[in-house]
């Protein structure tokens, strides 16, 4: 398959192009600035430059192709220790990136004279909003009213016309990504390294968590997939909560995991953001396994082993 991928450069995209790749699929990374990173990619995967908002440049490369993949957005975190504040501005960011980059989608399939199979769309289990009663959360629960919920259900929208195209139009909403180059994992390890490891705030907010390998796996398995359609979460089957990851994680590390981070001060000290720990989602991938998909890790334990080796 030809298969076009926007936000390739990010820190999904350096574990999907290899995976991609090593099942013979014929790759094209779209890049604001594609001379940056060609050193980074084999010589037979071809980086084109857009602008993020249009299918200026690119929109050649969509006819014919067999897939687009959209992963482009801003950090949400951003890649500081402390995670970036959420001003107007950076809000902001947030929403447009995700936005212009759907619609610049859209508007290439449009163009396209031979059109793709496919749109797998990113987005993420914050669709679902702050939901800490414990209750599992499937792929058909509501969404929720906050930045985040709202913000991936404009994700997701922005994409959407492709189906009136006659496209499948696949929604990955994933989980709390564990790997070393983005996500929560990074900061936690400096953290519980310096012996300040502990839950965030009560730590019972559950944590729906997935091994990077199982994104990518799991994004080329529904690419592949001529049945599948909508929306799936990208999340282990057995969530846990943010005490139990404490503790695990300390286990992995050999530190001790009982120093709590109270929830007020994590508010104090990086604002609504830490929304993103404090709140969570018990995300169940009932789709994914309804599908068929085979998970390379579903113990928290060996996932981080994994990792942190």
């Amino acid at each position: 398959m030809k298969v076009i991928i926007t936000g390739g450069t990010g820190n999904i995209g350096r574990y999907l192009i290899p995976e991609l790749k090593k099942h013979g699929h014929q790759l094209v990374i779209l890049s604001r600035s594609p001379e940056k990173h060609r050193g980074s990619f084999d010589q037979d995967i071809k980086l084109v430059q857009w602008d993020a908002k249009t299918a200026a440049g690119w929109a050649e490369e969509a006819d014919g192709a067999d897939a687009i993949i959209n992963l482009a957005g801003e950090s949400i975190g951003g890649n500081n220790f402390l995670p970036d504040r959420w001003t107007d501005e950076k809000k902001r960011k947030i929403r447009q990136s995700r936005l212009n980059a759907g619609q610049a989608v859209v508007e290439a399939v449009k163009l396209a004279q031979q059109k793709p199979k496919v749109v797998l769309q990113s987005s993420a289990v914050g669709y679902y909003g702050p939901r800490n009663d414990g209750a599992k959360l499937d792929e058909n629960a509501p969404p929720g009213s906050d930045f985040l919920g709202q913000v991936a259900v404009e994700w997701e929208q922005t994409t959407a016309p492709v189906k009136e195209m006659s496209l499948r139009q696949v929604i990955v909403r994933t989980g709390l990504i564990q790997m070393t180059e983005g996500g929560p994992l990074p900061r936690l390890l400096l953290q519980f390294k310096l012996f300040g490891g502990g839950p965030f705030g009560g730590g019972q907010q559950w944590w729906a968590w997935i091994h990077i390998q199982d994104v990518v796996k799991a994004m080329r398995f529904l690419l592949e997939s001529e049945t599948a359609d909508g929306p799936y979460n990208l999340t282990t089957p057995d969530p846990v909560t943010n005490k139990e990851y404490s503790r695990v994680l300390g286990r992995v590390l050999k530190r001790p995991s009982f120093m709590p981070i109270p929830g007020f001060a994590m508010k104090l000290l990086v604002g609504e953001v830490a929304t993103v720990v404090l709140d969570g989602q018990r995300a169940i991938p009932k789709r994914l396994q309804e599908a068929g998909y085979q998970y390379q890790f579903t113990d928290l334990q060996r996932a981080l082993e994994d990792i942190i080796k």
